[in-house]
């Protein structure tokens, strides 16, 4: 399953999906932002709890990846509260 966090004003919609694990046991959340562009989407995808990029395609830059390894390092114990819950609830 896969959340929605957020939509920034340039598109970039930011989703985490549940908790999931590999065939080790180990426990991952991944984290990922995603803007349309005219050719397709730009995308970055980060797994928790490693904080390290998995997918990157597009024209994200260097400035716009460091703030999304900000929000991913400092939103990681909210991202496994809320996959644990199933997404985030709001009234």
């Amino acid at each position: 399953m896969v959340y929605t966090l957020c939509k920034y004003a340039d598109e970039t919609l930011v989703t985490f999906s549940d908790i999931r694990k590999k065939d080790n046991g180990e426990e991952y959340i991944r984290v990922s932002f995603e803007r349309p562009t005219e050719h397709g989407f730009d995308t970055v995808v980060f797994e928790l709890p490693s904080y390290n990029i998995i997918e990157r395609d597009g024209q994200y830059s260097e400035k716009e990846i460091e703030l999304f390894k900000t929000v991913v390092e400092r939103g990681a114990p909210f991202f496994y509260e809320w996959a644990r819950e199933g997404g985030i609830k709001i009234a």
